[in-house]
């Protein structure tokens, strides 16, 4: 057993999940990053990007630290924060989670709200000139997570242990809002040698990859119109780019959760919808890993319910039943495939026996 004297001890050397396989040997391995302190990978760049201000003298003792947040990057940078004894003040509006800002408030975070935009979209652009402002009036640390190097350099680690377990992964498929998790590890699974192709996944009505603006309710990715796209999306090592509604994205995390037990958060879900929609369109034998960057417990009151899901019109009850229909396809496929396998070698025993006889 190992003791730990602090929670920052314990991020990283998360578990794999095999939630799929086929037929044809291709494996959809989940990388339960959520299990991190905090439910979020997100407090491995919280820890890189205070790591790296402390280094660069931007952090002194008793500093403060300012930043806009839609939950989990906060509640990271609340964690390290409070271990190193700076204050945290995240900028935040109430198209959070509402779980995240409890979390945020019991880590000892001082919350400051913004409006959301009249069409209840999220309201990213007004917290980036807050917090902005905030961290100049209080002489304050502003990470600015969308560009700061430690975003995508907090998820080495992450591209460390997915080689250490798997020797290789062939496709890494995220949810992609400040772009760190999927580009930095992407890139660090290239300076390692992997050959790794990176898919991203943004919501419907995310313009990150040019799409049409619009109103989503998966927090934690996507960009919504006339916020700018930070340097940590690194487009040159993102191979696949795909959007996914809201509907199908919960409709994925709410199956999950009633097939396999696993609450995960409704980015998540997009990124195993499109995991599942193509698992088959990649080769034989292939290992598919998808990045489980948040946990579902924050999301009991929106995405796991199903009058927060109506009143939102995003409730859809046949894409529940894809989902299931998916995940049983692909159980179907093993099972056949291992039969045929077995009649092949009853086979060949047969034909040794003869050649013998």
């Amino acid at each position: 057993m190992t003791i730990v004297t602090r929670t920052s001890d314990l991020i990283g050397d998360t578990p794999l999940y095999e939630l799929a396989r086929t037929g044809t040997g291709t494996r959809l391995l989940l990388k339960l990053d959520h299990l991190n302190p905090t439910g979020s990978c997100k407090v491995r760049m919280a820890r890189r990007i205070i790591d790296e201000a402390e280094e660069a003298g931007h952090l002194k003792v008793g500093g403060e630290i300012v930043e806009p947040t839609s939950g989990n990057t906060g509640c990271g940078l609340a964690l390290i924060a409070l271990e190193r004894g700076y204050r945290f003040t995240a900028v935040v509006d109430h198209h959070a989670a509402p779980d995240k800002l409890r979390m945020l408030t019991a880590l000892g975070a001082e919350l400051v709200f913004v409006d959301c935009p009249p069409d209840g979209g999220v309201a990213s652009v007004r917290r980036r000139e807050v917090a902005g402002r905030l961290a100049v009036q209080r002489n304050a640390f502003h990470p600015d997570q969308h560009n700061h190097t430690g975003n995508g350099n907090g998820y080495m680690d992450l591209a460390g242990e997915l080689l250490d377990e798997l020797g290789h992964v062939d496709v890494l498929i995220a949810a992609i809002g400040t772009g760190g998790s999927l580009c930095g590890t992407t890139k660090e699974l290239h300076a390692r040698g992997a050959h790794t192709r990176s898919v991203a996944v943004e919501p419907v009505g995310s313009i990150i990859f040019d799409g049409s603006p619009g109103v989503y309710h998966q927090t934690g990715a996507g960009s919504p119109a006339g916020f700018p796209v930070g340097r940590n999306v690194i487009r040159s090592v993102i191979d696949e780019s795909h959007q996914v509604s809201d509907a199908d994205a919960f409709a994925c995390a709410r199956v999950m959760a009633r097939r396999n037990g696993m609450l995960v958060g409704g980015t998540t879900g997009g990124a195993v919808h499109v995991a599942l929609r193509r698992l088959l369109d990649y080769p034989p034998g292939s290992t598919v890993v998808v990045l489980c960057n948040d946990a579902g417990e924050k999301y009991l009151a929106s995405v796991f319910d199903v009058e927060w899901l109506r009143e939102r019109g995003v409730y859809d009850e046949p894409a529940h039943r894809r989902v299931d229909r998916w995940l049983s396809a692909y159980a179907d496929s093993v099972r056949v495939a291992q039969q045929d396998q077995q009649r092949r070698d009853r086979l060949q025993r047969d034909q040794r026996r003869r050649a013998t006889a």
